[in-house]
């Protein structure tokens, strides 16, 4: 004879996507399930808010738990939201992030092509022959990498004398997650999609990369030096946390 289980003993699914109403903002998120688990766990990253959860936990103590912190997820979101970045659309009329700022790219059919230039609150780039999104890509990457170095260089030369340390080479980085880095040498590598923040940003993740000239770690003595350059630190850090990578 074949049995069959009650609903009640079948285990609930490993991940959901669910829906749920926080004060008066209606949110989605991911529920995980795990058999590992002892707390409920919340977590905010470039997918959005997952929940990660005891195999067997009521649904009761999930809603509990997501009410306490409705203030810190509603926060979180928020910023999350406003710091995604959005896929490029290679064509004229395309919003292109620069500093901080946001410029319209202007695609110009010409005879003869020239490199990208800001003009008032536009990207002009000149081409002749086949337009293709592609090529256009390729010239606004290789612009904004050219535009990279030349402010993050800028901002080396203001902050190192003032920090009292010496970079040997600063170079560009493509790194999908990470900013920035600095290694024992004096090697500082500063992440070229970093020109799309404000400058505010930009010192600050210029700041904690030449704070490691001093202090290669996190510890309090390296926060103090980063402090005594850049003294809201915290905030800054803050927002960018909530900034995708790229």
């Amino acid at each position: 004879m074949m049995f069959l289980r009650s609903r009640s003993t079948l285990s609930p699914p490993a991940v959901e996507q669910r829906s749920l109403q926080l004060s008066d903002k209606h949110i989605t998120y991911t529920l995980k399930r795990s058999s590992k688990r002892r707390s409920i766990g919340l977590r905010i990253d470039e997918r959005g808010l997952t929940v990660s959860m005891p195999l067997r936990a009521s649904e009761k103590w999930l809603h509990s738990v997501l009410q306490d912190k409705a203030s810190w997820v509603l926060d979180r979101l928020e910023n999350w939201q406003a710091g995604k970045v959005m896929p490029v659309i290679w064509q004229d009329g395309a919003s292109i992030p620069f500093r901080g700022e946001v410029f319209t790219l202007c695609v110009v059919p010409d005879k003869v092509s020239a490199a990208p230039r800001l003009q008032g609150t536009d990207l002009i780039l000149q081409l002749n022959r086949v337009i293709t999104e592609q090529r256009i890509e390729k010239l606004v990457t290789q612009w904004y990498r050219e535009q990279a170095l030349q402010v993050f260089r800028e901002c080396v030369a203001h902050f190192a004398p003032l920090m009292e340390v010496s970079p040997q080479v600063v170079r560009l980085s493509s790194a999908r997650t990470q900013w920035g880095s600095c290694n024992a040498r004096g090697v500082v590598s500063l992440n070229w999609h970093l020109v799309k923040l404000s400058l505010p940003l930009i010192d600050y993740v210029v700041i904690h990369e030449l704070a490691h000239l001093k202090e290669m770690n996190h510890s309090a003595a390296f926060w103090r030096v980063v402090e005594s350059a850049c003294p809201d630190y915290l905030e800054l850090r803050k927002q960018l946390r909530d900034i995708r990578v790229g």
